[in-house]
Order: C-alpha cells, then sequence, then structure tokens
C-alpha cells in the first residue's frame, strides 16, 4: 500500500479523532494535529485543556501568532511528516483548521495526500474563524458521520479504502 496523508478538518465534536482511532484498528497510523505545539505552549503557560468557545478562540489566536512569527505549526507538521515516511506506518492524519495552512501543508509533501471534511448535523458554532470556516474549503473527500457508532467502522474504512 503506497503512503497516503490525508489532511483531515472538522467542526469541533464532528467525530475526527473517533474515525481516526477506527482507521487505527485496520492500519498503521500516524495521528497528528497542528495545534500540537499550541497547546503544550498554553499549558505552560495556565490553560488547562478546556474545549469551550473562550478556550478555543484562545488557542486559533495563538496558533495565528505562531504562524505569523515563525510557522511553528507546519514545521511541526513537516518534522512529523519526515517521521512518517521513514516509519512503517501507512497512513498519517493531519488534522488543520485553515484553509491556508491545510494548502501550505498539502504543497509541502511528496506524496499522496487528500483533504478531507467530516461533517455532522447539529455541529454548533465556536465563535472563532479556525472552527466556523471549516466547511470554506474546497477538500477533495466529504465524510458524513452520521451512522451509529456500531455502523460507522465498516463504513468509515469502506469509504478509506475507495481512495487510498
Amino acid at each position: 500500500m503506497e503512503k497516503t496523508v490525508i489532511i483531515i478538518n472538522g467542526k469541533g465534536g464532528a467525530g475526527k479523532d473517533t474515525l481516526c482511532d477506527i482507521a487505527a484498528k485496520h492500519y498503521k497510523v500516524r495521528n497528528v494535529s497542528a495545534i500540537t505545539p499550541i497547546k503544550e505552549i498554553a499549558k505552560k503557560h495556565g490553560w488547562n485543556g478546556e474545549k469551550d468557545s473562550k478556550s478555543r478562540k484562545f488557542l486559533s489566536d495563538l496558533k495565528k501568532v505562531f504562524i505569523e512569527y515563525n510557522d511553528l505549526p507546519t514545521q511541526y507538521l513537516l518534522e512529523q511528516y519526515e517521521q512518517f515516511m521513514q516509519s512503517e506506518e501507512q497512513l498519517m492524519f493531519v488534522h488543520i483548521r485553515e484553509g491556508s495552512e491545510i494548502d501550505k501543508l498539502k504543497h509541502s509533501i511528496k506524496t499522496k495526500c487528500r483533504t478531507l471534511l467530516i461533517r455532522r448535523a447539529g455541529q454548533e458554532s465556536w465563535g472563532n474563524a479556525s472552527d466556523d470556516e471549516v466547511e470554506q474549503y474546497g477538500y477533495d473527500l466529504y465524510y458524513d458521520n452520521d451512522k451509529p457508532l456500531e455502523e460507522t467502522e465498516n463504513d468509515f474504512i469502506e469509504f478509506l479504502n475507495t481512495f487510498i
């Protein structure tokens, strides 16, 4: 199987991590997020891991500052990509919210890459551009995460198999 990078996105609560966990039952998976280095910095300075609107906006704003200052999120993802390419892993899921950041990574890697939006009915607004504008990007693939959990595993694996 050819190594594949899947840039995955969706509003908070859409089930992205659950779907990545499902994929990891069937493939060797690396699951990374552009927000990881930002969260590590935020934790050192008082953020306690909350996922409320105020915290989401804080992380979104802090990420924007680091993108402008030294492109920390993309540098982190490229390091993870290099490790992925040297590993036995087959799929790399990369969580990125902003369209310009998705494009930046997509054009920086040399292996098969697809963008994927996870949708779920009833998603709320979080009050920050990173979360609220995820559907404004033109993704390669869309997955509606609307089935009961017991049906989702087979459905999502069949979906993945159509393009990897």
